[in-house]
């Protein structure tokens, strides 16, 4: 009797404990920042470099001429001020990043390396320019902040570990009910009508970005199970982030389904590191009970928490700081669906500290696109036969297979679909790029899945634009081809090199 009765009370000790919880949460958050830094650093020279796409270097060059020295930084927060913008700069920020990351995966030093990780990725965000401002790249800035206060401060693993403030593990809760509802919300306030009639996904797994293999087969569904997954999707964005704020069992519930709904997501496109840090998220909704039933946390004996507490003021420093972070957070939101920036000194605070990227709002797919256009990138030497810049991921011959990229995220290949939706005058950036092309730039041809012209540059470079679709199931087995094309007509100018300057071609 006395042996169940002990048995019980640990179990519930257990149950309201995050100790373990607060373990495989930062480490699988330090295994994001590893993979997203992992994924950068082959990118980082063509895109950020001097001879890149959006060379980091002109753009601090140009904003301190244009910003005093103490408004440059709060604009521009970067470690590059102070190291320089070239290639050795960035790569070295980018690999002390990722071994900040792995740091917070050894559990060696976390709070610092958690620190490092976010200055890290911040540094090359802020001078990312388009390539660097996708929402899970401040997401990933956002949730390190959160995890701050829940972070420990020792520097080698401890045998036993000081537990983590009480309430802590609410703020990536909070941030976790943010990115789902407003993901809900925006969908229903854009107005969009394949979002009112529930047809969006019969669209979306054929003009998502990066399609896989999967959105293929899944596209074919019948039109009434699409309309039914677009209902459940509100249902698990708009309703399931409430459950979060619920009992036990139905938290432990509502992140299951929250993170069910990241994985079919996961399965069915290439978001880079975005479903696994949605997921991660999701973690954060666990418990020690949890992981001591499926058994990631050890026995129970592993790491008995101390009798010491934490002090006072950490305690209020940790209230303090959730009350305003949560006062901003909506606050942007709110924002955004008003889609105008708020009056007063909340207005300018806010202002003021969106150069950190670190409160954010979120919303993906608040429109839904309903066709697919691709830029087809050429060259020639004579002007009359034209050979494909071929890129690795995005679609391009008809009959081949859209490939399985994630967790990396080809951010070139990502761009063209964006530019894709816009005009060529909008992207000054392509027009960069055709003249790297051009001039055989070395670091922009390693984002190419071959380079047509090894031995010399191009005289003439021309962008076509294609409308494609997803073949159907009959026309697969004849042909083999996963997609249908038809060309629309030029993008930009055709383009060359004049003493050295880029001209269009009359």
């Amino acid at each position: 009797m006395i042996g169940t009765r002990v048995a019980l009370v640990v179990s519930s000790e257990v149950r309201h404990s995050v100790a373990r919880a607060r373990g495989l949460y930062l480490r699988a958050l330090g295994l994001v920042f590893v993979l997203a830094f992992a994924s950068l650093l082959p990118q980082v020279s063509a895109l950020l470099g001097p001879e890149g796409l959006s060379p980091a270097a002109e753009l601090l060059g140009y904003v301190r001429q244009v910003l005093p020295s103490p408004e440059r930084y709060l604009r521009l927060p970067t470690l590059l001020w102070w190291f320089g913008a070239g290639e050795g700069a960035l790569h070295g920020v980018g690999w002390v990043g990722l071994g900040c990351g792995v740091l917070l995966v050894a559990n060696v030093a976390p709070r610092w390396a958690l620190v490092g990780a976010w200055a890290c990725y911040l540094s090359l965000t802020t001078v990312g320019g388009v390539f660097l401002s996708f929402q899970w790249d401040v997401l990933l800035l956002e949730a390190a902040l959160v995890s701050l206060p829940l972070t420990p401060g020792h520097l080698w693993p401890p045998r036993v570990s000081l537990a983590p403030l009480p309430g802590a593990i609410l703020l990536p809760r909070l941030l976790l009910f943010r990115l789902m509802l407003m993901s809900g919300v925006v969908k229903l306030a854009s107005g969009d009508p394949t979002w009112r009639d529930f047809t969006a996904l019969q669209y979306h797994y054929w003009t998502q970005p990066l399609p896989n293999p999967l959105a293929w087969f899944i596209h074919l569904l019948p039109a009434g199970l699409q309309r039914a997954s677009t209902a459940a999707t509100f249902v698990i964005e708009l309703v399931f982030p409430f459950l979060l704020l619920g009992p036990r069992r139905v938290r432990l519930f509502s992140a299951a389904m929250l993170a069910a709904l990241q994985l079919v997501i996961l399965a069915t496109g290439n978001y880079g590191f975005f479903n696994f840090l949605s997921l991660v998220l999701c973690l954060s909704a666990l418990d020690d009970g949890v992981l001591v039933r499926w058994r990631l946390g050890g026995p129970l004996s592993a790491a008995p928490e101390p009798p010491r507490r934490h002090p006072r003021w950490r305690a209020a420093a940790l209230v303090l700081f959730a009350v305003a972070y949560a006062f901003l957070g909506f606050s942007l939101d709110l924002q955004r669906l008003l889609s105008r920036p708020l009056p007063g000194a909340l207005g300018t605070l806010l202002d003021d500290l969106a150069g950190f990227r670190s409160i954010n709002t979120y919303g993906l797919f608040a429109v839904m696109t309903t066709q697919r256009h691709e830029i087809l990138i050429e060259g020639s030497a004579d002007g009359q036969t034209w050979k494909e810049y071929l890129l690795p991921y995005r679609p391009g011959r008809v009959d081949e297979a859209p490939p399985i990229v994630a967790p990396h995220q080809p951010r070139l290949d990502w761009q063209l679909w964006f530019a894709a939706l816009s005009t060529c005058q909008r992207n000054p950036w392509l027009l960069r790029l055709q003249e790297l092309l051009l001039r055989g730039g070395s670091d922009v041809r390693r984002l190419f899945a071959e380079d047509p012209f090894p031995d010399a540059p191009p005289r003439f470079v021309r962008t076509r634009l294609f409308d494609y679709h997803f073949t159907d199931w009959d026309t697969w087995r004849a042909t083999g081809a996963w997609w249908t094309r038809e060309e629309l007509g030029p993008y930009c100018p055709l383009l060359t090199l004049e003493n050295g300057q880029l001209r269009a071609v009359p």
